[in-house]
């Protein structure tokens, strides 16, 4: 199967090409922490980069529960008109566009200054670090309900507003994440103990938004292939997630792996495995095949052509793409046309590795801010010097979502 031929998805929905531009976390949300015209025009380079599949970065289903300051939110249709222009700029290349919703639980920084929600009262542990988390509440059954229908309410917004469809963020140690997680989920109820149990949300979250949508609306999920933490969620359970939603007519099912105790999906393991140089994930992929009833997508490091197509020649359907797409935007039409692979980052080998992690992400996050503004990425950006910048922009972004909020509450 060649990288270059349509992908019909269950649905019927017809991705023009296998090359998905993965999420990344953009954090440029406008005033109203709406689609910005940055982000716009970081959307157009990737439209015309030649990706069939294009998935947004988080988008939350909740202003009081965010990622990172500067974080895109859809709870409503006041900015609706915004998020149009955004799905039409993804769309206008013939790309399909998908929406990632998502809620961090417990992986919300304490600098944004709001209570944060988890399965069970476990904070994120990633050592001296830590304190940059606070400790979260326990869930009740009324937060899971609401949660639930936040995560509808979206996925009905985002149809609206002329997505092809939206990826239910079900990885890398997010609400959802956690909830599957027997690290993370220490609950006695129905949502804790078996994998059944802990499955119980992902499962419930898909079936209403399912039922809410139109047939030919994409319902996907990104799940973890596995936690990379002694005791967390295994590759048994992934396969046996991927098997249950197979059930429920879901489009796609993205494989990516780790949290931010263990950032897998940089590359780096907790429980002293190790993970190769690219296609990270593609591995448990190949073990999840025969159980999975719908197209299965492989995200994590891949930058060359020929590791795409083995990752397409493997049987998986689609190759998600990160950092690559985020130095070189026009990756998937340079490889139609035989011209040289992309420029990687500059190594960063760092012992502490939720640090090193930041400062991945960092160096990312500085090209995307150069791609908005129509500049050439930088790839050789000193890893510690984009922190820093990373980290001076947050605190900044950080005060005016506190401020935005404080306005809301004096609203209400």
């Amino acid at each position: 199967m060649s990288l270059f031929s349509p992908l019909a998805l269950p649905n019927g929905v017809i991705v023009p090409n296998r090359i998905a531009k993965a999420a990344m976390e953009e954090n440029m949300a406008d005033n109203d922490h709406a689609p910005s015209a940055d982000l716009m025009r970081l959307y157009q380079a990737w439209a015309k980069g030649g990706a069939g599949l294009i998935i947004t970065g988080n988008v939350m289903i909740d202003a009081r529960a965010m990622t990172g300051p500067g974080g895109v939110v859809l709870e409503d249709d006041r900015h609706l008109d915004r998020f149009r222009a955004w799905a039409a700029t993804g769309r206008s290349h013939g790309a399909q566009m998908l929406m990632q919703i998502n809620h961090p639980g417990h992986q919300m920084p304490a600098a944004l200054g709001q209570g944060t929600l988890a399965p069970s009262a476990v904070a994120v542990d990633i050592g001296a670090l830590s304190k940059q988390f606070p400790v979260p509440r326990a869930m009740t059954v009324a937060d899971i309900a609401e949660v639930e229908d936040r995560f509808v309410n979206t996925a009905v917004l985002a149809e609206r507003a002329g997505f092809n469809g939206v990826e239910i963020h079900a990885a890398h140690g997010y609400l959802v994440s956690q909830f599957l997680s027997p690290l993370s989920n220490r609950r006695t109820d129905r949502w804790g103990g078996s994998l059944e149990n802990r499955a119980r949300l992902l499962l419930d979250i898909v079936r209403a938004v399912r039922a809410a949508v139109a047939p030919g609306f994409v319902v996907a999920v990104k799940l973890n292939s596995a936690d990379f933490q002694r005791g967390g969620f295994s590759p048994e359970d992934a396969r046996s997630v991927v098997a249950m939603l197979g059930a429920l007519n879901v489009d796609m099912v993205e494989l990516s792996g780790g949290s931010y105790e263990a950032p897998a999906m940089m590359g780096t393991a907790r429980d002293e495995r190790m993970l190769a140089r690219e296609a990270y994930f593609l591995e448990f992929a190949r073990d999840i095949l025969d159980v999975a009833g719908m197209p299965l997508m492989v995200t994590g490091g891949i930058r060359r052509r020929e590791v795409a197509e083995q990752v397409v020649d493997s049987g998986v359907a689609i190759a998600g793409i990160a950092t690559a797409l985020a130095i070189e935007p026009d990756l998937p039409r340079n490889w139609q046309r035989g011209l040289p692979e992309v420029p990687q980052l500059r190594p960063i080998r760092w012992k502490n590795k939720p640090l090193a992690a930041s400062a991945h992400m960092a160096a990312v996050k500085y090209q995307l801010v150069r791609l908005s503004r129509q500049r050439r990425t930088a790839p050789g950006v000193l890893p510690g010097w984009a922190l820093v910048l990373a980290q001076a922009k947050a605190k900044c972004r950080a005060r005016q979502y506190r401020r935005w909020m404080e306005a809301r509450r004096t609203a209400l």
